[in-house]
């Protein structure tokens, strides 16, 4: 422990000098009302302090003590259902501490010291463990079981294990050690700044089935992979990504708010618990964690919420868990850096950025992966960040910079979300870098090759937009027929594929099957259209408004359960364009 006094106050960031022998990075209190902070830079015993609640009322002379460690998250029993602030402050327990409004220096433990959980042992005594092994399990919630690991940095021989019932600080086991017996107990603590270690990250190969889509067909994001959701003000970041967290196909979700407006993240928390989990019939709370530091929130939590999010994903991941953490918005987080980064005076760089953003949103990206776990598992951490670009402009530093480390990028249109077309992502300005890796998976799970299904469509859709310029100016009738079959068959994916109705209860998740279901059936009307154009049957005639709209209905009239009904849907498309053949040909 040591002790410093306040020599300059600057908003949340003071400068404290007596503190030779603090690090980096180091917790520390300050004032008498031990508001939290953490030292982010040193100047011989000066240090200069980001504080995570109000300052207003420090001053000079003020004692700062600080504690040793560095910013830790505890892990353990009791984090899902849970609502944290960015430091990881159970926000339900600080209301019934301080009411309605949070006071300065009120706080509480992550996990509950009093709640007991039921302890069942899977390792013996005289087994040999090493760091991350399982030692039991805890029923958390009726759909997760939490592992209890061995810590990281120890090793030995279990000299004893128990079961029953005990609270997450209580010793569970004592492990024999070259140092000594090493007691264990469900309560682990992790540098938020710090990954957690795995033995080694494997290729992405399998997709997180999102039920969007126009992710999932045309821009996958892989379990273990990273994406981001740019977009302006309206175009629906936030939108997207509940939609993600709501059906995506991990066995865990982190929702991190960060710098968002407040009725934001009160739906999130009013709706969450009410949403009924698809493959467990539970509430979709039993697997989420919510963190939620919005914008009225002390700027310098703003910038910590993000690595207590990736820091929790990482530690349900090392269970054997797929995790999927939603980061909302990380240029809230990068706006925080630049805040801070002024008040330190450091150089700045672009737009006023910190000449570090780069690495800094590279190092956030990098823990990311799909991994073999110490206990020799396979987990994975999924990353998936929005981002809020000032007026729409994806050449800003944050946009740029998070686009070179992100391997799927989904360009939200406001254009489209004017227009009602959700979700609004652009698909001219959309990519996904996983396709050559999920092609086995797609080959294994379906009848058919949906990567070139893909790029068959992306190019037509390409070739639309250059085709609407030239009707915009002469209008489409000058277009010859094989290019106004091109406009029609686009109107179709377009409206009947990528634009999905989030309160329509098939349509507002589609498995995938459905979805490769749904494009090979667009894919017959093309081709079975583009067949009638060589028996040279009129464009209007091909253009049958009751079979494209029964096409375009398909996604409301056709149960995700019920595919057989693809069968008769394009037995009728095939039949009407022999029906013209009686007239004008065979098309076969």
């Amino acid at each position: 422990m040591n002790k410093g006094k306040i020599t300059k106050v600057s908003g949340p960031l003071i400068e404290a000098s007596g503190l030779s022998d603090a690090n980096i990075y180091d917790v520390v209190e300050v004032s008498k009302d031990k508001l939290i902070g953490e030292i982010i830079e040193m100047r011989g015993d000066v240090a200069s302090i980001q504080v995570y609640e109000e300052t207003t009322g420090i001053g000079p002379g003020d004692e700062v003590v600080t504690t040793g460690h560095p910013l830790s998250v505890e892990l353990g029993p009791g984090m899902l259902e849970k609502m944290y602030d960015g430091i990881q402050r159970p926000l339900e327990k600080l209301q019934d501490l301080a009411g309605e409004f949070l006071k300065r220096g009120v706080t509480s433990t992550a996990l509950d010291r009093e709640k007991t959980w039921e302890f069942n042992p899977t390792a013996s005594v005289s087994d040999k463990v090493e760091a991350g092994d399982i030692l039991g399990e805890v029923e958390e919630t009726s759909v997760i079981t939490h592992k209890i690991m061995v810590p990281i940095g120890v090793s030995g021989t279990i000299k004893d294990i128990k079961a029953g019932e005990f609270t997450v600080d209580e010793t569970i086991a004592i492990i024999e050690t070259e140092d000594g017996d090493k007691e264990v107990s469900m309560l682990q603590k992790w540098p938020v700044r710090q990954a957690r270690p795995s033995t080694r990250k494997i290729d992405p190969d399998e997709p997180l089935i999102t039920g969007q889509r126009v992710i999932d067909t045309f821009f996958p994001v892989a379990k273990g992979g990273t994406a981001a959701i740019p977009g302006p003000f309206g175009s629906g970041k936030t939108v997207v990504q509940h939609q993600i967290a709501k059906f995506a196909d991990a066995d865990i979700v982190i929702y991190v708010g960060c710098g968002e407006r407040g009725n934001e993240m009160t739906d999130v928390l009013n709706e969450f618990p009410e949403l009924i989990d698809p493959k467990t019939g539970e509430s979709i709370m039993k697997r989420t964690v919510l963190i939620a530091n919005t914008s009225n929130m002390p700027v310098a939590a703003r910038e910590a919420s993000i690595y207590t999010g990736v820091t929790l994903a990482e530690y349900f991941r090392d269970m054997g868990y797929h995790v999927a953490l939603m980061g909302d918005s990380t240029s809230r987080w990068a706006e925080a850096l630049r805040e801070i980064s002024g008040r330190l005076e450091e150089m700045p760089a672009e737009e006023g950025y910190p000449a570090y953003l780069p690495s800094r949103i590279a190092g956030f990206y990098e823990r990311a992966g799909y991994v073999n776990t110490l206990s020799g598992t396979e987990g994975s951490v999924t990353l998936i960040g929005a981002v809020s670009p000032a007026g729409g402009d994806f050449s800003e530093p944050v946009t740029e910079n998070t686009k070179r480390f992100v391997n799927v990028f989904l360009a939200l249109d406001k254009e489209l979300a004017y227009s009602r077309h959700y979700p609004a992502i652009n698909w001219m300005n959309s990519y996904s870098g996983y396709i050559p890796l999920l092609k086995n998976y797609y080959d294994m799970r379906l009848d058919g090759d949906l990567p070139d299904l893909r790029i068959k469509y992306l190019d037509l859709l390409h070739k639309e937009a250059k085709l609407n310029e030239i009707v915009m100016l002469v209008g489409e009738d000058v277009l010859p027929d094989e290019e106004r079959l091109v406009l029609e068959i686009c109107r179709v994916v377009k409206v009947g594929f990528l634009q999905q109705n989030a309160f329509n209860p098939i349509d507002t998740f589609v498995p995938l099957e459905k979805q490769f279901e749904m494009l090979k059936t667009i894919d017959n009307l093309y081709e079975r259209g583009k067949e009638a154009l060589k028996l040279k049957i009129p464009i209007s005639v091909i253009k049958n408004n009751k079979l494209y709209g029964k096409v375009i209905n398909m996604k409301y009239d056709i149960e995700n359960e019920n595919l057989k009904k693809f069968v008769s849907l394009n037995n009728e498309i095939n039949d009407f364009y022999v029906e013209l053949a009686s007239t004008y040909g065979d098309v076969e």
